[in-house]
């Protein structure tokens, strides 16, 4: 049996802003990854996961997908029966989308039409993340697709808006003094609760005003700056955001690191922004000169994920 992996996303700009229409930019992130594998069931692990898949399944059964992106449910249904699990390292949680690798392992199985991710076209990737929301909304409630559509194409994609998806290339990666980072809170974040907060707040016609006014804007300069690889105005951009998170996001921002988050902004060192939903798991930070923010950031787990 082919086991492809699926690997984890971070989404490096775009968290809430895409609810309302703003850019957002993700990569694939291969450090943690999962794929469907079939075992004799002897632990906890693979029992449960066996468990979430039959439901799962139960779930897909009920839906009635488009011709074009219909999926064999009996067949996979038959094979969570012969037990097969989701074999997954993604911590869940911590906004690098673990329900989103198994979607999109679901999908590349079961799909009866086959979708090569290399000549998908920019048409066909807004169909499928339309397609993959639903199947992912079995997770979350509500579902924009675009964390399956990231670990589907394994590809960085830019959200160009609520609709448009396009497939990027980011600037290649070099030994430089900067870096972009995740930080581990060390305690996980529930997308649901966190997705209720903000809705609440964007009853709140001051927060609809600021966030389309100020935050997308200073959101979408920063995406256009790293994709330039004009670091001068992204760290300008990206500084507005941390202070405009630091005041607006604050149930979303883990306790443990109010302080960190502030002395960021304080000496300019490094700024840390939320990497998907907030209220745990991983935070980004982004710093031009990485060794003074790793010692400003001892004590806190950090992963480098990308150098420039």
């Amino acid at each position: 049996m082919n086991n492809p992996l699926f690997y984890a996303k971070i989404l490096l700009f775009g968290e809430y802003g895409i609810i309302e229409d703003s850019q957002g930019l993700t990569l694939p992130y291969s450090f943690y990854k999962g794929t469907l594998k079939f075992s004799d069931l002897d632990n906890d692990f693979e029992i449960k996961s066996n468990r979430s898949l039959h439901s799962y399944a139960v779930y897909l059964g009920s839906l009635s997908l488009p011709q074009e992106f219909q999926l064999d449910v009996e067949a996979f249904k038959s094979d969570i029966a012969n037990g097969m699990f989701f074999d997954s390292n993604i911590p869940q949680g911590y906004g690098v989308g673990s329900s989103g690798a198994l979607v999109a392992a679901v999908f590349e199985r079961y799909s009866v039409i086959k979708k090569n991710p290399d000549t998908i076209s920019k048409e066909e990737l807004k169909d499928l993340k339309v397609i993959f929301g639903q199947l992912e909304s079995y997770f979350h409630g509500k579902s924009s697709g675009i964390d399956p559509l990231i670990c589907f194409m394994n590809l960085p994609i830019l959200i160009e808006s609520r609709e448009s998806v396009d497939k990027v290339a980011i600037p290649k990666e070099e030994l430089g003094k900067g870096a972009i980072f995740l930080i581990d809170s060390g305690m996980t974040g529930e997308t649901g609760p966190m997705i209720q907060i903000f809705f609440e707040k964007l009853k709140n016609e001051g927060f609809r005003k600021t966030l389309k006014e100020e935050f997308i804007r200073y959101n979408n300069a920063c995406i256009d700056a790293f994709l330039k690889k004009d670091m001068n105005p992204f760290f300008r951009n990206l500084k507005k955001l941390s202070v405009w998170a630091y005041e607006h996001f604050r149930p979303m921002i883990p306790e443990n690191l109010f302080n960190a988050w502030k002395n960021g902004l304080d000496s300019n060192a490094y700024y840390l922004k939320l990497c998907g939903s907030g209220g745990g798991g991983y935070i980004l930070g982004f710093a031009k000169d990485y060794e003074k923010a790793e010692k400003m950031l001892d004590g806190f787990h950090k992963e480098v994920i990308y150098r420039f």
